[in-house]
């Protein structure tokens, strides 16, 4: 039996412990993950500084260096993510529907665990916390398998939330990682069939094809985030530009940053100029078509390519194209998009309403920027990805994306004629 498999094995048998546990010892479990964060807190970042010394030795690109730093700061972030799921209602037990049959036999569907969940992610240490901490919130068992990057992390956030979790009663392979950075052992996770109940990549496009394409384990496919925002004719010019450069500046090298700006024909000789420049400033580059060259509002204006409208830059960088109107914008959005995050900014109700009824997206916005499609901004206490597909889950995926249902009938000794 291969390294991988058996770890399967011992999934399943917490995972059928863990359906067992109550939501006080679950929630116990969490505040002990959240406070072994804190407390081996210079494990972990001795473990980290290892990892970005390794990246930076491989020219590794800034965006991703910043998402595989941790930080005091971001440690203690993290636990207070674990403890805030712990005093989040438990979705486990909750009755979905319930009816007396004809015959009279009681029937109820309520929530119940996955079982088994395996996460493929890229370098994000911050994952391997907020996928233990779910899963265990949830009564599932977790398989995690990081990328190569982030593995001195990965192995030091795994042991301490494992030896957390399991002392403070949780079965033995709650929290599991692969340890195997080959190919070989991902798709080995990933044929798992019968083992695996879910199958959740996180990164770039690259990784979240290669699972949905190659896995034989259902698959909850988190998206790539090639993310818009709009200006309207009809939107304040100053809340526009606070917009714009918040999407994309505030922290470029994540799926929910801005990488396309589209403005108004209407109002672009006139709004456009102060948002480039705004975002010159910021150390942004951006690729724009004809118009948005012509108005030599900033130096750094290159030309853009069919390519770049549908580019996830996670960069400091932005594509821009002057549209005719709302229709061009929502064609422009449904056709480049990803079905992640999209933005207007206008005054006009029925052009946003228009924008919210007909752009196709896990979260679409009016007024605000797109960094707060995040599991924790909309209340869910962590996220163990972003779903832009349509089945089972789509957005930021907390608690209920990790539960299934099942029917519970109570007879008295009926029998189907």
């Amino acid at each position: 039996m291969s390294d991988v498999t058996a770890l399967a094995d011992r999934a399943r048998e917490a995972a059928n412990a863990l359906a067992a546990t109550s939501t006080d010892q679950r929630n116990r479990a969490l505040l002990a993950m959240s406070h072994g964060l804190v407390a081996r807190q210079e494990e972990i970042l001795a473990a980290n500084a290892r990892d970005i010394e390794a990246a930076r030795a491989k020219n590794t690109a800034a965006p991703l260096l910043d998402r595989l730093e941790l930080t005091p700061v971001r440690v203690k972030s993290i636990s207070e993510a674990l403890r805030s799921l712990a005093l989040l209602p438990d979705p486990i037990g909750e009755v979905m529907s319930g009816s007396r049959l004809a015959n009279g036999i009681w029937l109820q569907q309520i929530r119940v665990p996955m079982g088994v969940v395996a996460m493929i992610y890229e370098a994000r240490p911050n994952v391997t916390a907020d996928a233990a901490g779910l899963c265990i919130k949830t009564a599932n068992a977790v398989i995690l398998r990081g990328g190569s990057l982030a593995q001195e992390s990965n192995r030091a956030l795994t042991k301490v939330l494992a030896s957390a979790a399991v002392g403070s009663g949780m079965p033995e392979g709650c929290i599991q990682m692969v340890e195997s950075t080959d190919h070989a052992a991902a798709e080995e996770l990933m044929s798992l069939h019968g083992k695996i109940d879910v199958l959740i990549p996180r990164g770039g496009a690259k990784l979240i094809q290669s699972v949905v394409q190659n896995a034989k384990v259902p698959v909850i496919e988190t998206g790539v985030g090639n993310c818009h925002v709009y200006v309207h004719a009809a939107a304040i010019p100053k809340m526009a530009e606070r917009i714009v450069v918040n999407a994309k500046c505030s922290r470029p090298g994540v799926c929910n940053a801005a990488e396309s700006l589209l403005v108004d024909a209407a109002v672009y000789e006139t709004v456009l100029p102060p948002i480039l420049k705004a975002l010159e400033d910021a150390g942004v580059t951006v690729y724009g078509d004809e118009k948005t060259r012509s108005l030599g509002a900033i130096m750094r204006i290159q030309p853009a390519s069919e390519d770049d409208w549908g580019t996830e830059y996670l960069d400091m960088k932005i594509s821009c194209k002057v549209v005719s109107g709302l229709d061009e914008a929502i064609r422009h959005i449904n056709t480049y998009g990803t079905k992640h995050s999209e933005a207007i900014v206008t005054e006009d109700y029925a052009a946003a309403l228009r924008f919210l009824n007909e752009v196709d997206a896990a979260a679409v916005y009016v007024n605000a920027s797109t960094r707060f499609t995040d599991g924790g901004e909309f209340g869910l206490g962590a996220e163990i990805g972003i779903s832009t597909q349509k089945l089972h889950a789509r957005g930021p995926m907390g608690l209920t994306a990790l539960t299934t249902t099942k029917f519970i009938a109570m007879g008295s000794g009926q029998i189907r004629e």
